[in-house]
């Protein structure tokens, strides 16, 4: 018999036993004494003999058996995965957007814009995503500058409607749902500038009045929702192929970007067609996964900076006409005059909506001269530094070879005065943390 072969363990036993006692009766024949306990406690030379039988021959069993393919076990990781959304398709969430509390003392003449500055000391500039947690309390940023984006964005809508603002079939019902939340969260959060109604909401400075449940709306819903905010807006939906696409849009005041170039788009080709500095190295994959993973329950923000050599908040006429076939810093003005450099940067927010599971962009736009900013403490030595650090593809993306010479020559100026006139640098981080 093969050594692997399965023993029954009763022959194993049995034929141990017939073994010893042939051997008892050879020696007994054989005229010898044996002393007792090596015969007669035959019991434990047989339970030794069959234990030794036992390993010789199980061994090998075990091996054969441990060879044996186990039976897949099902877990919670592959019921969870029988259980995944199809792409494209969103269950609806309860997720309700919480009831803002009242901006403290809000007022359309007095409320200044937060004073974001978005930059750090070099020598190292860091490509990140720069992503935060941030409170829904907090989604929708008005202040006294509301007036003339109010005014800029009726004025490009006049102008150049679809082309700034467009609502994708697939799109709409997220459009819708955006609309409703603003209707919900504005007159809550600003009520000396929103009055709710039964249908819809009252702008009191305004005195525009709109009606989001009457079919078919007035205009395109993104386009009503641009009128309501100093931001511009977007959505990205998933389709079947899992990617998400950009459907929704009211870019009114977007400075160097047009919706029409990016419309319907994949989240990746908006960013790499723009040539975002190593986009594809160290934003991408973050920048999916979020969209996968982005809750109703969270909402993120973060912000950048830019230069303009011009004061136009809606289009950067300095990079060239806004209806050209090619715009962009290689086509810009080189910018002498520091009085016409503009600081411009954005706070954008992304949020999943719950019925529909678009995800929202909020872009709001800070608009103010370099002059201005530069008067602030810490400011013109942390910028300088800031820009400084930029790498190549960075400074080629924000067209730094337009405008450094004058802007650098301006803000070291200002910082050696400060430090000149006392201004304590090891006290910054006291005062000042990132974002602002």
């Amino acid at each position: 018999m093969a050594p692997s072969a399965a023993w029954p363990m009763a022959d194993i036993i049995t034929s141990s036993r017939s073994w010893i006692m042939s051997q008892r009766d050879m020696i007994r024949q054989g005229g010898r004494v044996i002393l007792p306990h090596s015969v007669l406690q035959n019991d434990l030379l047989l339970a030794a003999i069959a234990a030794l039988l036992v390993s010789v021959v199980a061994i090998p069993l075990v091996r054969h058996v441990r060879r044996t393919p186990l039976e897949p076990t099902k877990t919670k990781k592959d019921d969870s995965k029988s259980k995944q959304r199809a792409f494209g398709h969103w269950p609806p969430s309860d997720f309700k957007f919480p009831t803002p509390e009242p901006y403290p003392d809000w007022s359309v003449a007095d409320t200044k814009p937060l004073p974001y500055r978005p930059f750090r000391y070099g020598p190292k500039y860091n490509v990140t995503m720069g992503l935060r947690s941030t409170p829904h309390t907090d989604w929708i940023e008005l202040d006294n500058h509301f007036p003339r984006f109010h005014a800029d964005k009726a004025q490009r809508i006049l102008e150049r409607g679809s082309r700034c603002c467009q609502t994708h079939p697939e799109a709409y019902p997220a459009a819708i749902e955006l609309l409703e939340d603003l209707t919900d969260y504005l007159p809550a959060r600003y009520p000396t500038l929103y009055r709710r109604t039964a249908v819809g909401l009252d702008n009191l400075w305004s005195g525009e009045s709109f009606n989001i449940v009457e079919r078919p709306l007035a205009e395109d819903p993104m386009q009503i929702c641009a009128r309501l905010v100093q931001d511009d807006l977007a959505i990205m939906i998933e389709r079947a192929d899992g990617v998400y696409y950009l459907l929704a849009g009211a870019i009114l005041l977007p400075g160097f970007w047009r919706l029409e170039d990016k419309y319907q788009m994949p989240l990746s080709e908006i960013h790499t067609s723009g040539n975002v500095p190593q986009f594809r190295e160290k934003l991408e994959r973050g920048m999916l996964n979020l969209f996968k993973r982005l809750k109703p329950e969270e909402m993120v923000a973060r912000n950048n900076y830019f230069f303009q050599v011009d004061d136009e908040l809606a289009w950067s006429s300095s990079i060239g006409s806004e209806d050209s076939t090619e715009v962009g810093w290689d086509t810009a003005e080189i910018g002498t005059v520091v009085d016409k450099f503009y600081f411009r940067s954005e706070r954008q927010t992304l949020r999943r909506l719950p019925k529909t599971g678009g995800v929202v962009f909020t872009i709001r736009t800070y608009f103010h001269p370099v002059t201005e900013i530069a008067e602030e403490d810490y400011v013109p030595g942390r910028l300088a530094s800031a820009v400084r650090s930029w790498g190549d593809d960075v400074s080629r993306y924000k067209g730094k070879e337009r405008y450094q010479g004058a802007l650098l020559a301006y803000l070291d100026q200002k910082h050696e005065a400060q430090v000149k006139n006392g201004l304590d640098l090891t006290k910054e981080d006291e005062v000042k943390g990132y974002p602002y």
